[in-house]
């Protein structure tokens, strides 16, 4: 494997912490596990349109500051970064909730490297905050936008998080939680 100056691998690396974990969806040439340090997941972005809509708002997930977040960091070959690029933003801000910017992530291995990721912008409209877990189970519960039931996504992370071995108590809470609204509803 091909190093760079500072003894990690060449390529540019992409940090996800929720659907961008087990549904890339771009070439990598390598995946490992990642820990990023002062940012946490959250459900601190009000969705209005994939996960909600402006009448009945849901939530999505951002990197909130403060503690530390396990994910996943993603190596891109830099023949395939302008591509991959160009798609992650698509992706990543459509609303420009997100603040693109580069971070430093400690990967399983040990190593250190500077990745790509996309924080939460605390100054857009769509920030939520620091919402207490019965705020944020209300609007995930019976929210749904265009790409399906909010507390689907949630699952979804819970369950993925778990298959990667990475037990989010918090998301686990959230989802009892959410899941017992929805039963009630």
């Amino acid at each position: 494997m091909d190093s760079g100056q500072d003894g990690t691998p060449e390529g540019r690396w992409v940090f996800g912490y929720g659907s961008l974990m087990w549904r890339p969806g771009f070439a990598f040439v390598e995946r490992q596990a990642a820990v990023l340090h002062g940012r946490r997941r959250a459900f601190c972005i009000y969705s209005v349109h994939h996960r909600g809509t402006p009448q009945r708002p849901g939530l999505v997930l951002g990197l909130a500051p403060g503690g530390a977040v396990r994910g996943a960091a993603f190596r891109v070959a830099e023949a395939d970064w302008p591509q991959v690029y160009a798609y992650l933003l698509e992706r990543e801000q459509p609303t420009e909730t997100y603040v693109e910017t580069q971070v430093q992530v400690r990967l399983a291995d040990g190593r250190r490297a500077p990745t790509l990721a996309f924080l939460s912008d605390t100054a857009h409209p769509q920030w939520a905050g620091d919402l207490d877990l019965e705020q944020q189970a209300r609007l995930i519960a019976g929210s749904s936008g265009l790409s399906g039931r909010n507390v689907d996504y949630l699952r979804d992370l819970v369950e993925h998080l778990r298959q990667d071995g990475v037990v989010d108590r918090g998301m686990e809470r959230l989802l009892a939680r959410v899941e017992a609204l929805e039963r009630a509803a």
